[in-house]
This record gives C-alpha cells, sequence and structure tokens, in this order.
C-alpha cells in the first residue's frame, strides 16, 4: 500500500454527501471498485479506511480473544458505526447522519491525511484541535515517539 498525503478542505451539501477531492482521488486508485470504511476515530473526528486498511484492521481484531470482556468491548466500540462508503457518479460519498453527528460535522470538513487512513473533522474542531495544547512540545514528543528509531542509516539531528 502506498501511504496516504496531503490536508483537504472540502464542504458537505445539505444531505451530507461530500465530494472526494481530486488530489485524494489520485492517491486511492481501487476506491471506485473497492469503496471506503468510515468509523468513529478516538477524538471527536471520523476515520475513512480503504477497504484492503480496514480488513487488515478487522483481520488483527478477529484474532483478539472473545472471552476476554475488554477485547468485546474494544471491538463493539471501535467498529460502532462503521459504515461502507461508495462514489456516486459524481464523486460523492454520503457520509452517515449518526457519525456526523458523532463528530460535530456540519458543513466545512478537513481531510487529513494520516499515512494509512483519512481523518475527518470539522474544520473549527480540527483546528482547535492543531492549535491546542501541544504547541511548542512537539518536538519534545518527536523525541519521545521516533528517537529510539534506526532511521537507515541517516545523522540524527
Amino acid at each position: 500500500m502506498s501511504f496516504l498525503i496531503g490536508e483537504y478542505e472540502c464542504k458537505l451539501d445539505t444531505k451530507g454527501r461530500m465530494v472526494l477531492p481530486a488530489g485524494l482521488k489520485r492517491q486511492l486508485p481501487d476506491v471506485e471498485r473497492e469503496g471506503l470504511v468510515i468509523n468513529r476515530g478516538f477524538e471527536k473526528h471520523l476515520v475513512i479506511y480503504t477497504r484492503e486498511e480496514w480488513n487488515a484492521i478487522t483481520a488483527r481484531l478477529a484474532q483478539l480473544n472473545q472471552y476476554v470482556e475488554k477485547n468485546r468491548m474494544f471491538i463493539r466500540n471501535f467498529t460502532r458505526g462503521a459504515t461502507e462508503l461508495s462514489l456516486d457518479a459524481a464523486g460523492r460519498v454520503l457520509l452517515p447522519k449518526g457519525l456526523l453527528d458523532y463528530s460535530g460535522i456540519t458543513g466545512e470538513v478537513v481531510l487529513a491525511c494520516q499515512v494509512n487512513k483519512i481523518e475527518v473533522w470539522s474544520k473549527d474542531g480540527y483546528e482547535e484541535f492543531m492549535n491546542g495544547d501541544l504547541g511548542e512540545d512537539f518536538s519534545a514528543l518527536a523525541e519521545q515517539v521516533m528517537g529510539g528509531f534506526d532511521l537507515g542509516g541517516l545523522a540524527n539531528g
């Protein structure tokens, strides 16, 4: 799988449909044939997965021991609201009302590519989240998350 890049601003129409931006659609060559899956994110946003990525995630979920209560609770909460999306003739996807209500998305939307998935945020929610508490601590976070990786002989610094 190739990795997704970019941030895209879109608008929902009155029926909750959104046109998939051309720059993003080019990165998803199989989207019209395979479709997409959308569900709740961990914060108040939505997440769109390619069908291939969703299948890989659910295959891992299927390996969890269903006799362990925390596993069942996680699976229920993670898959809650998961819905298949398909593009219509105009290149639009219909976002489910329940998921829009959960995320607070109404009109302006930001699609933020995150390596193997696309986060869907209300524009205001995204700006608030991204301009939140992290601020100057991004450098410290980068060191904590990435500092131990051998980046293939690249010089650190």
